[in-house]
């Protein structure tokens, strides 16, 4: 099974959600969305201060498997875009967790964050 940390919340499209200290949320995509892809070879990101509905489609990641949409797993406005992911797109294969974040977001309404998954019950979706 892939690395599913305990700290983050999880939605069904593979994305990883971390709330941090300031309220803001940091979003990438999961060891298994990785996994499944292969080796990602591009990344588009969403534009700073977009603001996106939840579900979403709000940037692309390709590899040589296949293009998969990301979608915004939460309501809110883009306040940063990991550029690094353009240069340096293997990022996604080798810390999903880590240096690949997405993007972060200042979330429209915190609560929309307690009906996300929790990595249980991602880990038991991604079994079944």
């Amino acid at each position: 099974m892939a690395n599913v940390p305990a700290d983050l919340k999880y939605v069904a499209s593979h994305e990883w959600i971390r709330t941090e200290a300031d309220g803001t949320v940091t979003i990438g995509i999961t060891d298994f969305a990785q996994e499944q892809l292969g080796d990602v070879v591009f990344v588009e990101l969403p534009e700073a201060d977009a603001e996106f509905d939840a579900d979403a489609e709000c940037a692309v990641v390709e590899s040589v498997k296949a293009a998969s949409d990301i979608f915004a797993p939460i309501a809110g406005k883009i306040i940063a875009v990991n550029e690094e992911l353009v240069d340096a797109p293997e990022k996604v294969n080798e810390d999903p967790y880590g240096e690949a974040w997405f993007f972060k977001m200042e979330v429209a309404d915190a609560a929309a964050l307690d009906a996300l998954m929790d990595a249980d019950a991602y880990a038991a979706a991604c079994e079944g």
